[in-house]
């Protein structure tokens, strides 16, 4: 891991942590956190937070600046995956906002 991804990850492990149910793991060189075995964010290379929500709110969350579809090698995942520059999780206020974003879309899924 670089850098900022270490970084990005502790951050995370810091806010999320709390509930029991978190897990970590490495995939697809991405540093992972896990609610009940599905993933909600990752930690990935430069900084970037991946963040899995459902299609409907991704596209809608995808217009706002530092937001793209996340691509993983040539593939573009669709707007159930979300990469977040640094600069739009720069600090803990807009970081928490993307967790919250993200464990709500866990919770309302099947």
């Amino acid at each position: 891991m670089d850098a900022p991804q270490e970084e990005l990850a502790d951050r995370v492990r810091a806010l999320l942590t709390s509930g029991a149910d978190v897990e970590e793991k490495r995939m697809f060189g991405t540093r992972a956190f896990l609610l009940n075995g599905r993933i909600l964010v990752g930690a990935r290379k430069g900084g970037v937070l991946l963040v899995r929500v459902d299609e409907e709110n991704g596209a809608a969350l995808a217009m706002r600046p530092g937001v793209a579809v996340a691509v993983m090698g040539p593939q573009t995942m669709g707007t159930g995956w979300l990469d977040v520059s640094p600069a739009a999780v720069a600090d803990d206020d807009d970081l928490v906002f993307w967790l919250d974003v993200a464990r709500e879309d866990a919770s309302t899924a099947n």
